[in-house]
């Protein structure tokens, strides 16, 4: 009888063999679709983020004169190429490298995703210093306008979701738990911020017409397409990263090594063993 059962489990495991093989090639098959669609909307995010730059440099170039920090008309110029640049384009990167590199291990993934948040920052504090700069050397007011006032909020926040998530998640100390019940709020900010960047951005090319060319903005002259070509650019390149940011199977899949490694974590911080976690 016991040889019988061994026999009969022996060639219940061979044929579930070729089933298992059937199975994960299907699973590969069903994937590689889902990544081609992935890479396809990686590009179209960075083609429209460099459109952006690109539009808004020409704006500041061929319409108000470019760049030149120590010029009293052109330093403000500075503040809009840079906050495009770091607020909108770096800080959406960021949020990608999640989605992007999937393989690569969960540390460096970390320090990449840090390292251009804080790129990201200090270019705004550039565009941050020369708009107040530029406001001072002209004698106009600071901090009346709804697009300051977003600004500013965004600006602080985004230091803050930096300062924590450094804390919370590149720097030893932290308990398992805690960082497990900060994640998701971690995660909401990060688009919060972003959309809040491009709403401000939206806010400040429609104040920038309005002080530049309100009497013939209605004419549609050219600077005016312009930015309102800018605008629709900026719109679509926070729909294509919400949409990238928001399919499930796009998201990072933890590897073995790392479910390993954050089982010893939690045993090492809070005390329990991995088979009581369960």
């Amino acid at each position: 009888g016991e040889a019988r059962r061994g026999g009969q489990a022996g060639s219940a495991g061979f044929l579930l063999l070729p089933v298992a093989s059937v199975c994960s090639m299907e699973d590969l098959a069903a994937s590689a679709p889902s990544s081609v669609g992935l890479t396809y909307m990686v590009v179209a995010s960075q083609t429209l983020g460099l459109a952006v730059i690109l539009a808004t440099g020409a704006w500041m170039g061929v319409y108000r004169g470019g760049l030149a920090w120590e010029s009293s008309e052109l330093q403000f110029n500075v503040h809009p190429l840079c906050m495009m640049v770091g607020m909108v384009f770096l800080q959406g990167d960021a949020l990608l490298v999640y989605r992007i590199f999937r393989k690569e291990s969960k540390r460096s993934t970390k320090i990449l995703h840090g390292l251009l948040h804080a790129v990201a920052l200090v270019i705004a504090l550039v565009g941050l210093i020369a708009v107040f700069e530029y406001h001072k050397k002209k004698g106009f007011p600071n901090m009346y306008s709804l697009h300051s006032w977003c600004g500013i909020a965004a600006f602080s926040f985004y230091w803050l979701q930096w300062l924590l998530g450094l804390v919370f998640f590149l720097c030893p100390g932290a308990s398992f738990s805690f960082r497990s019940r900060y994640k998701p709020q971690h995660v909401f900010f990060g688009v919060f911020l972003l959309i809040l960047s491009i709403a401000t951005a939206l806010l400040g090319i429609l104040e920038l017409l309005l002080f530049k060319i309100s009497d013939s903005y209605s004419s549609r002259v050219p600077e005016g397409v312009l930015a309102n070509i800018l605008g629709l650019l900026l719109v679509a390149f926070g729909a294509v990263l919400a949409y990238i940011l928001t399919r499930e199977e796009w998201r990072r899949p933890p590897l073995a090594e790392e479910l390993a490694l954050s089982m010893d974590f939690k045993t090492l911080t809070e005390g329990e063993s991995p088979a009581g976690s369960h």
